[in-house]
């Protein structure tokens, strides 16, 4: 969906359209789902944190600015959400391993040639991470959003994101052997 389409989308929704906030829900479900398991690794606790996520979107749609940036907004409240659960500790880890099955709408071809055992590979090697950790990568490599729409989710000034994501995949690279990782 590109940017002025989205945008009307967004203002249709702010009218109370509740169609037009299904069919905005439809084109990010499968990022925010993913967001969420990533982040949490439960899929039900997943599944709560894109529910409460998107009532707070429906609450708060209304007071929206520059409907336009629709993406990172979203993200930030799920990750809010997810953020939530960790603090209320109804969030149980479950293993990685179970994230095989995640939705994934984009289509890059690297995504493509990369085999689901080079994926599992990587899911494990990010759950060894600690949540904050984890969350800049996530946002930065699943998500793909970029660094200002990072600090604009987390609340974090972009050098943070920077330094955290430089730290971040440094950590990574030697969970899963790789020293030179940058």
């Amino acid at each position: 969906m590109d940017e002025p389409e989205e945008a009307a989308l967004v203002r249709r929704c702010q009218a109370g359209d509740a169609e037009a906030f299904r069919i905005l829900v439809e084109a990010y479900r499968n990022t925010l789902f993913g967001v969420a398991f990533l982040m949490t690794h439960d899929r039900p606790a997943a599944e709560d944190a894109v529910q409460g996520g998107l009532v707070q979107v429906w609450r708060c749609l209304p007071s929206l600015r520059g409907p336009s940036k629709v993406k990172p907004w979203l993200i930030r409240i799920v990750v809010n959400e997810v953020k939530q659960q960790f603090r209320m500790k109804h969030v149980p880890v479950a293993p990685l391993e179970a994230a095989a099955d995640i939705p994934d709408e984009t289509d890059l071809p690297e995504q493509k040639v990369i085999s689901a055992e080079r994926r599992q590979t990587i899911r494990r090697a990010l759950s060894k991470l600690p949540p904050e950790q984890r969350e800049a990568v996530v946002l930065r490599y699943y998500s793909g959003l970029t660094v200002p729409e990072i600090g604009g989710t987390t609340g974090q000034p972009q050098g943070t994101v920077k330094s955290r994501l430089h730290r971040d995949l440094a950590h990574l690279g030697k969970e899963l052997g790789y020293e030179g990782l940058r």
